[in-house]
């Protein structure tokens, strides 16, 4: 049976406004991994401004000692594990929640006034070439090989309530063997008088990080120059270890402080927790100072 003429013009409505999308989503930032169906990509065009998408993974991801065979691409900004969610009003990390969640940007979005969300899993080829060499450049003492990537781009999407805005973002996972890894990639962003927020947060908080001026809608548009290995619009997590195996960490500082006042240990404490977290660690990091006697042999 033929279709009618208004089913024939509807369809080829549809399909100038998919073609329209995937066009504007080839011209990616510089940090972008591929995307959109010059990549292969799995391309979510809907009507609605709140979606879930499953994905089953390839290989299993580690996030911070526990290990998912599945995660969902939610159209707000983020990725959860457990379950969807659809939730457009953001929780300021830490929740101390019951779900591990990876938030490039964390808003209410909708892309049924523009832009498109796309995803696309590798196990082989130039992809995981690219991974491994960008995982070994920003953790150059781990010998990584990358086996599995992630790549979800939320491309030129709006925010609700606000026409004529247009945002970039994209979060990566990488995998290899016991290690795992986040990017998050940003291009333009644009201003926003909704609540938002870049990080990522774990059950209880265990775990979590904010990055810095993700929170205030109006400054958002730095993300695209700001970062914690000095790529410019790129932040990078190693994101396989509970905190709680983390035994300790040894560093030498340049400048000497009179330790023995306990105000001025509370802080290079601080001092020290900010710049660590500038560096990729958690918000919850916690530092102690233990005196140690250095005797001769």
């Amino acid at each position: 049976m033929g279709l009618s003429p208004v089913s024939q013009y509807l369809l080829m409505f549809i399909s100038v406004l998919s073609l329209s999308r995937e066009t504007k989503a080839q011209t990616a930032p510089a940090v972008f991994y591929p995307f959109g169906s010059v990549a292969g990509d799995t391309v979510n065009i809907s009507v609605e401004d709140e979606n879930s998408t499953r994905i089953d993974l390839w290989r299993p991801f580690v996030f911070f000692g526990r290990t998912y065979n599945k995660t969902y691409v939610n159209s707000n900004g983020h990725l959860t594990f457990n379950q969807p969610s659809l939730e457009f009003y953001v929780k300021g990390f830490p929740i101390n929640g019951s779900e591990d969640i990876i938030a490039p940007l964390w808003t209410d979005v909708d892309v049924s006034v523009n832009g498109i969300i796309s995803y696309q899993q590798y196990s082989n080829g130039n992809v995981l070439t690219q991974a491994t060499r960008d995982i070994n450049q920003h953790f150059p003492y781990l010998s990584f090989t990358a086996t599995w990537v992630l790549v979800a781009t939320w491309d030129r999407v709006a925010y609700y309530y606000h026409s004529g805005t247009e945002t970039s973002f994209q979060v990566v996972l990488i995998s290899g063997g016991d290690l795992s890894f986040i990017f998050m990639n940003y291009g333009d962003c644009a201003v926003t008088y909704n609540a938002v927020q870049a990080g990522y947060d774990t059950v209880n908080s265990t775990a979590y990080f904010v990055i810095p001026g993700s929170i205030n809608g109006s400054v958002i548009p730095n993300l695209v120059n700001s970062s914690n290995i000095n790529v410019a619009g790129r932040w990078a997590f190693r994101v396989d270890t509970a905190l709680d195996n983390v035994i300790g960490v040894q560093m030498r500082v340049t400048s000497f402080s009179d330790l023995t006042e306990s105000g001025n240990i509370e802080t290079v404490l601080e001092k020290l927790q900010q710049e660590l977290v500038k560096s990729g660690l958690p918000s919850s990091l916690k530092l102690n100072f233990r005196r140690i006697k250095k005797t001769r042999p």
